[in-house]
């Protein structure tokens, strides 16, 4: 439970990166939503990935720099699966149900959620190597 709490703490810090690069991307610079989206979703998993070898799973430190890279190749195709449920739910609520695109983002975020710790655990870092 400790360590979902971590991931959970890293996942809000993420969130607020990712929902603050998708309002600029989409407000400030003119990007499509969906666009916009993917690149604030890619910038934080990225951004998350570092802090999650720094504090959610630090006793699964890596041992060589390219141990952290194929981690971080992991965690970035696992996250993956996380992206497809976050932009599915974003388009359904907002072309659908006409929710408010940050608002959908968010719904998306939630439910990729327990997703990307099951994998994240699994297999982006699994016991130490």
């Amino acid at each position: 439970m400790r360590r979902f709490i971590k991931f959970s703490v890293v996942g809000g810090s993420g969130t607020l990166l990712n929902m603050g690069l998708l309002w600029s991307l989409t407000e400030a610079a003119g990007l499509p939503y969906l666009v916009s989206a993917a690149i604030a979703i890619e910038t934080s998993i990225i951004i998350n990935y570092i802090l999650h070898s720094s504090i959610t799973f630090a006793d699964r430190r890596a041992a060589s720099r390219k141990i952290f890279l194929k981690r971080l190749l992991k965690y970035n195709l696992a996250s993956l699966g996380g992206l497809a449920i976050n932009l599915g739910v974003l388009w359904l609520l907002t072309e659908v149900t006409g929710m408010y695109y940050l608002v959908s983002h968010l719904c998306g975020i939630v439910l990729s959620t327990l997703w990307r710790y099951s994998i994240s655990l699994k297999w982006a870092w699994p016991q130490p190597e």
